[in-house]
């Protein structure tokens, strides 16, 4: 007789996107504070440590779509520069799709970049594919992105980082 187990997946919340890229780029709180100073949002501490505690434990805090964002967009501006004028407000409700074309612009990946950061998961996805990801979502050719690709773009580029340490 055969067994299998089952895998609980949990969803990507906004807290786990939120503690999967400090993580990956080993930023201390004091970091995280400075990347929301560059888009002009004070946030402290003690919010940072909040939303970076798991959901079962005391103080645990939310992270809301708009302040995630805005935390995108700082590190965007962290390693990319800042823009002439004003910078955009962050979105107010943000979608994974957001989310992964942020990490895209933020880190400077072109397609194949993206294909081989998820190779390195044994995930296969062909260019074609990854651009339908970051269309307009009127366009017919988009594709929502699920919890599962954005998953394994952040673990392919854990190992990508830790490979270039």
């Amino acid at each position: 007789m055969l067994y299998v187990r089952e895998i609980k997946v949990h969803p990507m919340t906004n807290n786990s996107i939120f503690r999967r890229i400090r993580f990956i780029f080993q930023f201390s709180d004091a970091a995280i504070v400075q990347i929301f100073q560059l888009v002009e949002l004070s946030v402290s501490k003690s919010q940072v440590a909040n939303w970076l505690r798991k959901e079962e434990y005391e103080g645990y805090e939310a992270i809301s779509d708009e302040y995630l964002a805005a935390f995108l967009n700082g590190f965007i501006v962290q390693r990319r520069g800042k823009k002439e004028g004003a910078a955009p407000p962050p979105e107010k409700k943000l979608t994974n799709n957001q989310i992964f074309r942020k990490m895209r612009i933020a880190l400077n990946l072109k397609d194949e970049d993206i294909i081989q950061i998820l190779g390195l998961v044994n995930m296969k996805m062909s260019a074609h594919e990854i651009n339908a990801l970051f269309r307009n979502p009127s366009q017919r050719q988009y594709v929502q992105c699920n919890d599962q690709v954005l998953r394994n773009f952040f673990q392919g580029l854990e190992l990508r980082e830790n490979r270039t340490r």
